[in-house]
Parts: structure tokens; sequence; C-alpha cells
């Protein structure tokens, strides 16, 4: 049985007893404790928190998950994954244990033809809490499984919370025998290789008032309402219908496992000592390339692109892995082009909008490949360098500082550094590379921290939550009279602000939009008798609630107080033609370059908007003029902007265009400028007409990332602003040449013609000067040890100057006796340093290779090259006489 075809079963049998279908949220979730979704229940845990009331007692989905924190671990094993899917069934408040176990076991047992899995009873096993008894009774009564196969255990294996005080209760897992030829007899408890659990119940029903461990926690009492949470792995079943040994064999992921096989000339498995503990290396390599491959594509289906940092980091992680492993198994031409189009075709049947965004999700794939391999090229000569530099001053350890460069600077992936490093004799400062990876991280945290919550800790944002939602007034208003609910200052609840201090102020009413979908917060005043507040930010901690950061400019203010909140109306407004703006930016974008050019991110504040788009190349000059008129057209012809609240299937059919790394409810707001022309799903602040964007201006294009550009650009008065200095610009640039505005870009290119050619007029007389040196240089050659030296230091010359002068040189003296000579120039302000040995030389062991290396110690860097002429550089051009002296210094000792 497919893959698809088990989910579609799971889909249809909840459904048939009355869950309401709930579609896979993204795998970028609002979750800000979260990089993805990484659980099934993860999308319901405001319900199961009391946080939100969902629509719906019985839900059931399959939810997209990735989980990163074993990716290192991927491929060793044939059970550690990356991406996996979650099938769940979910009950708020409606039924609990007895119904729970009777549909598992329903759907486990039915026949195929039936509808069901039509797992073999007698290979069935349950696993229940030590203490609950009722879960061991009802399998008990309700299914076929013998008192003896349902097994109890402790909280460690049967036990759930979310390791913070709220819900928690019992689970009951659901094991299925895969035989005697996977381990021992006896049970989940004795061999869970051989009993791979595939379901687990979740009862929640206690309230759990401290968690100190999976272990050790207190029960607080009864929940007021009781919940059941379930999770089967879809891959994990998947393997026992299709009669595999695990996830990398499922029809999933298998084929392109296979194709990577075929394309390096391996075979997996066929080398003993395939299990856990013992994988050979080619079949660890081909299960990271199945894994990430798919993994990727899953991401960057949910609006994820390779970056830096946060989850575009663990995207490029995963494409490079991918990319690498594929290298270390011999294949060295670009591999995701064969490999991403057959994940798509096997998860399309899932997962259809794969196969419709697949130009998009290729695009940036690609590019990132691309990317990697300019970055090995480019790494490897940095790393050779530096390894050098180490051995030259003896050292046989590679600091963590230069790793640490290497995997920040040039994305250079630390394992390897240490493979690369540990070939040429050297270990890597693991500790240190770890330490200011940790220390990054860590400031990132912080920043992104401080930026949403204002350092001020999910308990306390909880707790203000509870006492109820915001009454978000941003669509209907400026101005609205409110109640102070709470005050937060760095990061606990107060009484009182006072004036001088920023905090946070909860209202039970605000008009002031909170920073979401790309649009930065409104600005504002808070004001009330003898208190005044700047408003400096607003977001949304957690859902439902809107926290103002300000300032109390005078005060105090107070928990309780009544206050009156008003935006910034001219704010507003160009907020409005800002954000409305990029909507008719991203049609026209679409409308030049095809349905592909999709929108990967925006930003927009007033006056000014920037838009991020899957695209593999720069745009023209031309397709930009292209875009802007278009964008200018629509803007003229006074097109009606709407907005409208739909289920999210009926904006899907509509043709409504839904952002990547956005996470919509049921009900979404859907945003039309001229009907279909423009029609995506936005929360953000519009105008009514677009003529009301006003002058439009493209201000730039560039890229951002492997398969995305940005375009930039001016709207309203900063539009008319920005043409206006770019005139007048072009009117003192025009009297300062002297010509008319219509002529001044023929004139500049003249001039710039004519100063290119005095430049390399001028550069051609300082070669001849330079190389008029070299037969002076021969007058000052001396002995050292029986080597005739020529050191002298070329001021200005380049590299390829000074390299002319050593060899000239060296042709002059002959190869009578041993002849080395070393230039250093400085030209560009940093020091470079050759030096040509003759036949004479290398004959009695002297080296230039050597001999580079000990002068560019001395300058700061490093350097190489072969025996008879080399070459290094470094950073401090004020130490190339002390460079000269350590050349003439080693020949003299015979080092």
């Amino acid at each position: 049985m497919e893959t698809a075809e088990i989910r579609r079963r799971w889909l249809d049998f909840f459904e048939a007893k009355g869950h309401t279908v709930v579609p896979s949220a993204p795998l970028v979730h609002d979750d800000p404790n979260l990089l993805f979704v990484n659980a099934g229940m993860v999308p319901f845990k405001p319900y199961f928190l009391g946080q939100e009331t969902p629509a719906w007692q019985r839900a059931t989905s399959v939810q997209k998950c990735v989980r990163t924190g074993d990716i290192k671990e991927v491929g060793k094993t044939s059970r550690h994954g990356t991406f996996f899917q979650m099938n769940g069934n979910f009950s708020f408040g409606d039924y609990f244990k007895k119904d729970a176990i009777a549909f598992a076991w329903e759907l486990l047992t039915t026949s195929q033809d039936d509808g069901g899995y039509g797992l073999d009873k007698d290979r069935l096993w349950a696993t229940v809490h030590e203490n609950d008894d009722e879960a061991a009774q009802l399998w008990v009564e309700l299914t076929d499984i013998p008192a003896e196969r349902v097994v109890r255990r402790g909280n460690t294996d049967n036990y759930w919370s979310m390791g913070v005080p709220g819900p928690g209760g019992p689970c009951s897992e659901i094991f299925y025998d895969r035989g005697p030829e996977y381990g021992r007899e006896g049970g989940p408890a004795v061999d869970e290789d051989r009993y791979m659990e595939i379901w687990n119940l979740v009862f929640m029903q206690y309230e759990l008032s401290a968690v100190r461990s999976k272990e050790d926690f207190d029960v607080a009492g009864e929940l007021p309402q009781r919940n059941v949470d379930t999770g089967m792995g879809l891959e994990r079943i998947a393997s026992v219908l299709q009669g595999v040994d695990n996830l990398y064999e499922i029809d999933e992921v298998y084929p392109v496992l296979a194709k990577a096989a075929e394309m390096t000339g391996r075979s997996y498995g066929a080398h003993s000592g395939q299990n856990a503990e013992s994988s050979h290396p080619d079949d660890v390599r081909l299960r990271v390339v199945a894994d990430h491959v798919r993994s990727a594509l899953m991401l960057i289906g949910d609006g994820v692109t390779p970056g830096n940092e946060g989850r575009g980091y663990v995207l490029r992680r995963m494409l490079r892995r991918a990319v690498r492993s594929m290298r270390l198994l011999g294949y060295d031409e670009p591999c995701l082009p064969h490999l991403l189009p057959i994940s798509m075709e096997r998860m399309k049947a899932s997962y259809p909008e794969l196969e419709t965004g697949f130009d998009r999700i290729s695009q940036i794939a690609y590019a990132e490949e691309l990317a990697f391999r300019r970055t090995l090229a480019q790494g490897t000569t940095i790393l050779d360098d530096a390894v050098a530099s180490t051995k030259a001053a003896g050292g046989t350890v590679l600091g963590g500082a230069q790793a640490f460069s290497l995997h920040d600077t040039y994305g250079f992936p630390i394992d390897l550094t240490l493979e690369m490093a540990q070939e040429q004799g050297l270990e890597v400062d693991r500790e240190g590379f770890t330490r200011l990876m940790k220390e990054q991280r860590e400031r990132a945290k912080a920043d992104a921290s401080a930026k949403k919550s204002g350092h001020a800790n999910t308990e306390v944002w909880r707790d203000l939550r509870a006492l109820g939602a915001t009454d978000w007034r941003a669509y209907e208003e400026l101005t609205s009279e409110a109640k102070v609910v709470g005050l937060v200052h760095e990061g606990a609840r107060v009484e009182v602000l006072e004036p001088g201090q920023q905090g946070q102020i909860i209202l039970d009413r605000t008009p002031f939009y909170a920073e979401s979908g790309g649009q930065i917060a409104d600005a504002g005043i808070i004001t009330a008798d003898g208190t005044h507040l700047k408003v400096l930010d607003v977001q949304r901690p957690v859902k439902g609630l809107v926290a103002h950061t300000v300032e109390v400019v005078t005060g105090p203010v107070r928990a309780g107080s009544d206050v009156l909140a008003e935006v910034d109306p001219e704010w507003r407004v160009q907020a409005c033609q800002a954000h409305s703006g990029t909507h008719v930016v991203h049609a026209a974008l679409r409308q030049v370059l095809g349905p592909s050019a999709l929108q990967s991110g925006s930003y927009n504040k007033p006056g000014y908007l920037r838009l991020d788009f899957a695209w593999g190349q720069a745009l023209s000059a031309e397709t930009r003029s292209e875009i802007e008129e278009v964008a200018n057209l629509a803007v003229r012809e006074d097109l009606p902007v709407s907005a409208s609240l739909m289920t999210i299937d009926q904006a899907r059919k509509a043709g409504a265009l839904a952002l990547f790394g956005e996470t919509y409810d049921e009900q979404v707001r859907v945003i039309e400028i001229g009907g279909p022309w423009s029609r995506e799903l936005c929360g953000g602040t519009h105008v009514r007409h677009s003529s009301q964007v006003g002058a439009l201006t493209m201000t730039g294009e560039s890229s951002v990332g492997s398969g995305v550009r940005r375009l930039e650009a001016f709207v309203g008065m900063e539009a008319l602003r920005y043409l206006a200095k770019e005139r007048a610009l072009v009117s003192e640039l025009s009297s300062l040449v002297k010509t008319s505005p219509g002529e001044l870009k023929e004139r500049v290119s003249d001039m710039i013609t004519r100063l290119r050619e005095a430049e390399k007029e001028l550069e051609g007389l300082r070669r001849e000067q330079v190389l008029a040196a070299a037969g002076s240089l021969t007058d000052g050659a001396k002995d050292v040890g029986g080597t005739t030296f020529v050191g002298h230091h070329a001021a200005g010359a380049g590299a390829d100057d000074v390299r002319r002068l050593v060899l000239d040189t060296r042709g002059k003296l002959g190869n009578d006796r041993p002849v080395v000579v070393a230039v250093t120039g400085d030209g560009g302000g940093r020091p470079v340093v050759v030096i040509g040995t003759n036949e004479a030389a290398r004959a009695q062991g002297t080296k230039a290779g050597a001999l580079v290396r000990v002068a560019a110690q001395v300058l700061g860097g490093g350097g190489g090259g072969k025996d008879d002429i080399a070459q290094g550089g470094g950073q401090d051009a004020t130490k190339v006489a002390e460079a000269l002296a350590a050349i003439e210094q080693s020949l003299g000792s015979g080092s």
C-alpha cells in the first residue's frame, strides 16, 4: 500500500467517525519556541492549553513535521530522519479512552478490502501507564489483544506532558511485532527494534503544577475538560504495510536513494553489518541524500529559503550535506537536478502544490547547490592557507576562530574542515569553534526575543492572555478608548510604569497594527490625564494578545487605568500605500516574468517596500523597467481594493496566493486589487483604490540568497522625494561636466573611457620602471651560506610585476651556483612575496614553497607553491623588510 493511500485511508476513516479533516499546517509555524512544526499536535496546542476554543470537538490531520535536533545522526541508523508525517486524531472534551482505543483497533485490524490497514491482530501489542487500570481493562474488553500482551510501563515510557506546567496524562502505545528476525521475544519492554511502536494515544486528564523531568512532576488535579491527542508516524506504518525494514525503503524515500546509488555506482545494503551500530559509510551517505533531498523539497515548498541563520541555515545545511555526501560517494557534478524531481514525483500525490510550485522550488535548490560548489572551491583554498600557516608556526591544531570564520563567512561546513584538516595532519579546536557558534546563536536568539517580547518570558504573556483576547480594531479605527489590562517592565509584570521607563502595555482594545506579514507596526501615542506614552513597537507575543512597547514621556501609567490609543494617521496612510504597493509589484512581477516568480518574503514600512521572490538570475534593466511600468499602469487605472473573509479552501479555489512562511486560520482574509489581477491572503492594512498608492518607483534589484532576488521601491511622497533627488543629482552632474542632462550619459561614458586609457598608460610606464630595476638587482646579490641571494622590495608593485621581476632576475643569475631570489611588493596596500629558486638551489634541497611560508608568517598571512616558484601574502605591509630578513636567516641556518 503506497504511503499516499495510507494517508488517505487515515483521513477518510476518522472523517467517517465525525472528525473534521484539518489540513497540515505549514512547517513554519508561529510558535516562537520552534523553528519548525516538530509534532502533529503543535497546531492544536492553543486548544489543549485552553488559550483558544476549537471550532470542532473532533479533528484529524496528517501533519508535516521536521525535527533537526539529531540531524548529525541521520543516515547512521535506519531510524533517524528529519522530515516525517504524523497522523493524528484529536478530541477536545468529546470522546476519551474508550473510543480512542476502539478507533485505533478498528482502523489497524479492518481488512484492506474494507478500507482498513489489515494488520495481523496476533502481532499487535499495547502498553499502558502502570497506574492506568482503565486503559488496561479497555484493551482487553474492546479488542482481541490478550491481557498478557497489554504491558504496564512507568512515567518514562507512558506518561505525556509538554515539559512545563499544564495538561498531561497517561498514554497508551501500540506496537507491531516484526518477527524473530528483528530481535528477541518478550514484547516492547524487551526489544523495541523487533516490537516497533506505530501509534501513541495520549489521554490528557490532569493539570500538572510542576514538571521537573519526564519522570518527576506534581499532579494538581483533574483537567476541567479531558482531551485525546494521538500520533501515528506515517513513515513507520508505511514500512510495516510495505514490508520493508525502515523509512528509507518506503515508496516516498527509496527512489531517491536508488537514483543516488545508480549515479555514484554504489550498492545500498550490499555491505555486511548494516545494523544501527555499524552502517557502512556508503549506506550512511545514501540515506543522508535521500532524507535531506526530501526534507529540503518540503521546506522550500513551505517557503523556507537557504540562509545563514535560523530556518534558512537548517535548510542550507541539509542541501549542502546532501551535495557533500554525493561528492564523497564519488559524484562531482551537480546532483540535485537528478534527485529533486524524483522526490517531487513521489510526494505530489499527497501534496500537489509541490508539482505546481516546482519551478520555484527547483530554482532555489539548484542555485544553492551551485553556490555551494563555488564555496567548496573558495573554502578549500582558504583552508589550505590556514593549514600551511599553522604548520609553519609549528602548530598541530587549527584554531577555532579560523574554523568558525570558514563556516560563518564562507559557508564551509565544519565537518568538511575537520576532515580536510585531518588529511593534512592537523586537529581542529572544536571547543573554540563550538563556543563561537554558541555565542553567535545566543546573540541572534536574544535579539529576536527582545524584538518580539521585550525580554518577557512566555508565562507572562500567557497569564495576560488568560485575562482575555485583545479587541483588535486596526482595520476599523485609528483611535480607540481602552483600559490598561497589564504592564510589563524588563520581562516581569508591574503595576506602574514611571516617566523615562520603557515597557510593554496591554490594552483591552487597540487600533494599532501589530507587526506581521512583512508590515511593520504602527506608530502613535497612548494618552490619559497627565500621561503621554510614545508607541515604539507593537507585537503579538502570543496568539490573541497585542503588546505595545512604549516609552513613558509623562506619567506614570497604571494597570487598570483608562487611556486613549491614537495611531499616527500619516504613518498609517503611508503604511497602507506601501503594503498595497507590495501587492501591486507582486502582481506586475508575475505578469512580466510568469507565475513561477512567487513572493517568498516582504517588508514594508511607510513609503518603502521590498519584495523577495524566487528567480535564478538578475533582472535586466529593460525587465525592471517593464515591471515598474505595469505596476504604475495598475495604479493609474484606479483599481478597486477589497478585503473579504472566507475559508482557506474557498480562498484556494478562488486562486488567492498564500505567502510562504505565514500561518493561516480556517477563516482567512483575502485582499483583491482589480479582482483576479491581484488576489492574496493578507492580514495587512491597505488603501481602498490602487490610485491611492501614488507614485511607485523601483530603486534596486539584487540577490539575497541562492535563487532568490529582491526588488525595492518607494511609493507615494517618498517616491516623489526620491525622484526629486535623482533629478537634482543629474542637474548637478550635468553642470559639473558642462553638458545638458540629455547628453550626460554620453559625456560621462567618454570621460571614463579616456580615464581608463590614461590609467593603462600609467600602469605600463610603472611596470617598465619596475622591470628596469631587474638589471640592478643582480648587483646587490650576496652570498648566504653558499647560496646567491637577492632580496628586494619593489614599492607599489603588485603580484604580477613582482613575479616577473623574480623570474627575470633569476634568469640573469644563471645556474652555475645555487640562487634564491625573493622580492616583495605592496601594490594595493597589502604585501605580497614571490620567491624563485634555480635548479642548483633545488638540488641542494632549497625549496621556494618552504621559504615563502617563512616570509608569509612574518607578514601575517600564508602562501605556497612549487619548489621553483612560490607566492605568499599577508596583512602587514610594514613588515616586508623583516620578511626578507627572515628568508635570509633561514638560508643562512640551512633550514
